[in-house]
């Protein structure tokens, strides 16, 4: 029997909901590590964070996402796991693509959670 992994997603930045178009991205660890010789390594923290294309509709709100500094975020991927972002803001410059009409957003924050 097969199962959805993949799919619309749907993302909420406090409790106002955006319209996806392509995929989005979070963390699967709050860490990455890297071998320094063979049977030891160095750990780094990583900052949780949510990427999306949403689409850039007449009535986008941009103004409200460049300028929070304490937003809630939350992803629902299409295999049914749920990403929640606290204390998110945006980074990175967003880029709009006329042409397909989206817009790319990150977001770093606090803490993430994966439910």
């Amino acid at each position: 029997m097969g199962q959805k992994v993949a799919g619309t997603c749907y993302v909420k930045v406090d409790g106002m909901q955006l319209t996806l178009k392509g995929g989005m991205e979070a963390p699967l660890s709050d860490k990455t590590r890297e071998t320094v010789v063979p049977g030891y390594f160095k750990e780094e923290d990583v900052a949780p964070f949510i990427k999306v294309t949403a689409v850039h509709t007449p009535g986008f709100p941009l103004k409200k996402l460049v300028d929070g500094t304490n937003m809630t975020i939350t992803g629902e991927f299409k295999n049914g796991k749920v990403y929640t972002l606290s204390g998110a803001y945006m980074v990175e410059q967003p880029t709009s693509n006329g042409e397909e009409g989206t817009i790319e957003l990150q977001f770093d924050g606090i803490k993430g959670v994966w439910s």
